[in-house]
């Protein structure tokens, strides 16, 4: 890995050098100054109409240049006479931002990855540290975050979600890499600011408008042209004393994310013996192992695998009002309302497998980490294995509000007093009546063998029905359990800010910043699931209650999908066992119809049923700050000294409403349920102070380069799930007991001691070099301890006296000692101890007193004494060639880690290790020039450690190609055109071995075209 870096770096810096010389004619010293976060900018030049050199004209002599040149301008600017390190993008014209998406945008920035769902950027990663070690800010706000997440569980994340947003109202992005006295807290890999326009900025009336059709290649069988439009508009009035701004957006989006996925079991030693590990030498299944792992070798044997057929809407709505009144040239009092709504509708079909891990044949590389070949299992005729055919549906919205106000006194002596203030709210919750993410089954019964295929990029799944069996008679088809899953999530900030900034002008001391705020963060997370663990049959298991179930759905309900063309391009698409097609039906038709008959919501069809998990979170943050800026001659060179401490209280104080466990039963040969009654709060609390000082030196020891080292201490804070108060027992355990987890509002943050070192060269007005170097060294990691407890009244049937007289009864009998069995045995002798349906026949075991005992693993979090330290390389060049019109923009990172997850490991073995660490790259292409704005860009990241629990999950690397296009037609109208993902690349992951594949998605190209006006 060391030398193929060492190759890269080295052809990187021929080139490079290479652009740097070629560039040396036309060195110029850029003046142009931005606006950062925390301190007020100069204003903005009025740009005049373009002309078709794409500059905006001549006024006494300066040339004022637009599209990307200018936005590419804007950002060198704010790097440039930025404190510390600092990157950003910025819009080319008002309205109109270089991506559709802001993600998308911000991983152009050296440093910066994201994390996508259904083809759009949505999360961000910063130099290592993925979305909830950084924190987000609009115009200087702390922004509250909401996602729901998988659904399976109550939501937790501080995660910034990018898709809620627009781009068409961003003026520009800022990442603020190292700290700072006068920046927010809770960001260790970077605080990001999202600045939106203000009318005062650009005095007259100018606006804009644009439309466009979007053709997602993706979409299964369909070429749907869907609308995005957005506007600006913008005014001055009386004598430039008033100013209004709006913006609006709206955007609809059809999609499909077809997958294959598959579940894995823990990392196995190969000398283990347990429950679906491989047969050992003296088992008459050895002999269907080909090359078992050696004693010492790790390997996964798969739980389940499945194709999912997936079709999605997303419709994102975005609008802003500005109000600026500026009686004197000293006053500016402004009142901002932001609002941003996104929908997501995805349903999903899905044909799927389970394994039992009995009659299994498998074949299997060589170690140490050993991954499979295939994997086989064979049933026989009496267990009934079935062929899952599954339909899901997620339907969640979220809603982003901020009201703001902003009061700017340029007072006299050089001192200038902000106070802002603003109350915002970003909720996320269900957008169905049957929830956000809800889930029915159906299957049909009667696998012979089934078989996972791992030689191709896409997991091959194909199966065998005993004799008389068809799969793709849709009469054969038998509802089995489903599960209806509620959550939301309510994040609301209140913040008050004083601001005070004193320009001194002379001397050593260049400028003072001082400052305090009080920060008022309230959180709620609820979570409920309605689930019917009814696998074996929605009316019951045997023959006749299986064919009643299978008869109450029509056949005109299902409709046959093929597999192979959903998966065009991928290597094992076209292989000739893959299951070639499967039924799928509408989710909302069979849920009426099962509840009508079996009250799976209660029969009136309410699924979504109150919430058993209620957690409300209060963060109360008083912070201080004074910054002090100085300037120096070093050498004959300016040099800056920038000084600053930060001082921060914070209190938390959690209460969750919990479940109360009261019994159980047993559903299966190996799933039970926790039975719950009632429900009560609880409250914990904490708090914790810290001090965070900061230091920022930079000097240009020669014309237009500057060389910056920046030392500071940051934090983050620790995610809701694990600050919330409470004990929450898991509802579905196992033979060998159950889980639950409580969380510890005392946790303390997250806190990095950074380093930063960065060379710049300056070499034109819109052009530069650089290379830095950082390192982190954060403590306070969260690690989990558990305690093994059993609570009262919480028992198992296994072990207990009836099942000890079943299983004797049984033997002598020389019957199988099945589920099935075992429950109709216990029905029979004690009658009172099983539920029964609506005819009569036990359906599942109910513990009693006399069982014995479940053991839960409770999981709580605790501040560690473990450490990790990240360090990495930044490399960028920004080059115009000469008068041309074409540039270019390169950027390369570098990041390790010093705690990797070692994949030899078992999962009995627990690690810690960093999670989102890679390298990534971008490389871009544009031309700007007659009235033509041309960009390919291809982004590139490396396959990362995406999660570190009992097993690692890696996401495997990725590359994508974007372009766009536009041409003006006049000054005022102009045309354009956008590929996104032209290259059709898809994603996948994979467990400890490349062959453990966890997902493959598809993904395709998508297409926009439209025209925008402007005046």
């Amino acid at each position: 890995m060391r030398s193929a870096h060492a190759r890269l770096l080295s052809q990187f810096a021929i080139t490079v050098s290479t652009i740097a010389l070629t560039a040396l004619p036309g060195i110029a010293h850029a003046q142009d100054a931005a606006a950062t976060m925390g301190a007020p900018g100069p204003s903005e030049t009025d740009p005049q109409p373009a002309t078709s050199d794409g500059a905006a004209g001549q006024a006494d002599g300066d040339i004022v240049v637009t599209g990307i040149r200018a936005s590419l301008r804007d950002s060198i600017n704010i790097k440039r006479n930025g404190q510390g390190i600092v990157d950003a993008i910025s819009a080319e014209d008002m309205g109109k931002f270089p991506d559709t998406n802001l993600a998308e945008s911000l991983q152009r920035i050296t440093g910066v990855s994201i994390d996508r769902s259904n083809g759009e950027g949505q999360f961000v990663t910063v130099r290592g540290f993925g979305p909830e070690y950084n924190l987000v800010t609009l115009n200087g706000r702390q922004m509250p975050t909401s996602t729901i997440g998988d659904g399976n569980g109550a939501p937790a994340s501080r995660s910034f979600d990018f898709a809620n947003l627009a781009s068409e109202g961003v003026a520009a992005l800022e990442v603020y890499k190292s700290g700072r006295a006068t920046v927010p807290t809770g960001g260790i890999g970077s605080t990001i600011n999202i600045r939106t326009p203000r009318p005062l900025d650009k005095p007259g009336l100018r606006g804009s408008i644009s439309a466009r059709g979007v053709v997602d290649t993706s979409q299964n069988g369909k070429k749907d042209i869907t609308p995005e439009v957005s506007g600006i508009l913008s005014d001055t009035f009386a004598d430039d004393r008033i100013g209004i701004l709006v913006t609006g957006a709206y955007q609809r989006r059809n999609f499909s994310a077809n997958s294959a996925n598959i579940g894995w079991r823990d990392g196995y030693l190969g000398n283990e013996n347990n429950w679906g590990s491989l047969a050992m030498p003296g088992d008459p299944r050895y002999a269907n192992i080909t090359n078992r792992p050696d004693a010492t070798d790790v390997y996964q044997v798969p739980q389940n695998g499945g194709y999912d057929v997936v079709n999605g809407r997303r419709e994102r709505i975005n609008g802003q009002a500005v109000l600026q009144f500026r009686p004197t040239d000293q006053l500016t009092a402004t009142v901002d309302y932001t609002y941003s709504r996104n929908t997501i509708d995805i349903r999903d079909n899905s044909v799927g497998i389970w394994y039992n891990h009995n009659d299994t044949l498998s074949a299997w590389t060589d170690g140490p980490v050993a991954g499979p070949i295939f994997y086989t299992e064979r049933f026989g005729a009496g267990e009934a294995k079935d062929l899952a055919y599954s339909a899901s549906q997620t339907a969640v919205r979220s809603e982003n509000k901020s009201l703001g106000g902003n009061l700017t006194w340029n007072a006299p002596g050089g001192v200038t007093m902000t106070l802002d203030a603003h109350h915002s709210t970003a909720v996320s919750k269900p957008n169905s009546p049957y929830g956000n993410s809800n889930s029915v089954g159906t299957a049909v019964f009667g696998i012979q063998n089934q078989t996972l295929n791992f030689d191709n990029d896409l997991p091959v799944i194909s199966y065998n029905m005993y004799p008389g069996i068809d799969p793709l008679n849709a009469a054969n088809i038998v509802p089995t359990g489903n599960a209806f899953r509620n959550s939301y999530f309510r994040d609301r900030i209140n913040q008050v800010q004083v601001r005070g900034h004193y320009d001194h002008g002379h001397g050593v001391m260049d400028s003072l910043d001082w400052g305090a705020e009080y920060t008022d963060n309230k959180v709620r997370s609820a979570y409920s699931v309605l689930q019917n663990d009814t696998w074996g049959g929605t009316g019951g298991d045997s023959a006749a209650q299986r064919a009643a179930a299978a008869a109450l759905l029509p056949d005109s309900l299902f409709t046959l999908t093929g597999i192979p063309d959903k998966f065009k391009g991928i290597s094992g698409a076209n292989d000739p066992n893959i299951i070639k097609s499967f039924y799928s039906f509408d989710l909302p038709s069979v849920v009426k119809l099962l509840d009508d008959a079996y009250n799976i919501c209660g029969g009136n069809g309410q699924c979504l049923i109150p919430y058993n998990t209620d957690s409300r979170i209060r963060e109360k943050t008083m912070s201080a700050y004074a910054q002090f800026n100085g300037k120096f001659d070093l050498f004959s060179r300016t040099a800056h000294l920038i000084a600053g401490l930060r001082f921060e209280n914070t209190t938390v104080s959690a209460s969750a409403l919990v479940p109360t466990p009261v019994g159980a039963r047993q559903n299966s040969q190996n799933e039970f349920n926790v039975l719950f009654e009632g429900s009560g709060f609880t409250t914990f609390k904490g708090s914790y102070q810290n001090w965070l000082p900061s230091v920022d030196f930079d000097v240009q020891p020669l014309e237009n380069v500057k060389l910056r080292a920046s030392y500071s201490h940051t934090i983050t804070r620790a995610d809701y799930g694990s600050l919330q108060g409470g004990r929450r027992i898991d509802q579905l355990f196992r033979v060998g007991g159950g889980t639950g987890a409580v969380g510890n509002p005392g946790l303390v943050p997250y806190k990095s001691k950074n380093i930063d070192l960065s060379a710049e060269w300056y070499y034109t007005s819109d052009s530069y070099l650089s290379v830095g170097y950082f390192h982190k060294d954060v403590s306070n990691y969260i690690g989990q301890t558990q305690v093994n407890t059993t609570l009262p009244g919480i028992t198992t049937p296994v072990g207990g006296p009836r099942y000890q007289a079943a299983i004797a009864a049984l033997t002598a009998a020389g019957r199988d000692l099945t589920f099935a069995n075992i429950r109709d045995f216990i029905g029979t002798a004690y009658p009172t101890t099983v539920t029964r349906d609506a005819q009569g026949n036990p359906v599942t075991i109910l513990a009693q007193p006399n069982d014995p005992s479940v053991n839960f693993v409770v999981s709580t979090p605790f501040n560690s004494d473990l450490t990790a330290a990240v360090d990495g390389f930044e490399f960028a060049v920004q080059h115009n060639f000469w008068d041309t019109g074409f540039g270019t923009i390169l950027n390369y990172t570098i990041v390790n880690g010093n705690r990797t997850y070692n994949n030899q490991l078992p999962s009995t073995v627990s690690q810690f290790a960093i999670t989102g660490l890679s390298d990534s790259a971008n490389a871009v292409l544009f031309f700007d020039k007659y009235g033509i704005n041309a960009r390919a860009a291809y982004n590139w990241r490396k396959g990362y450690l995406a999660g570190a629990g009992t097993n690692p999950v890696y996401v495997n690397t990725y590359g994508q190609l974007d372009g766009t296009a536009s041409y003006a037609i006049t000054p005022n109208v102009t045309i354009f055109a956008e590929g996104i993902n032209i290259l059709g690349e898809n994603r996948g992951g994979h467990l400890r071995s490349n062959r453990n594949i966890n997902f493959v998605t598809k993904q395709d190209a998508r297409y926009s075209a439209g025209v925008r006006f402007t005046f």
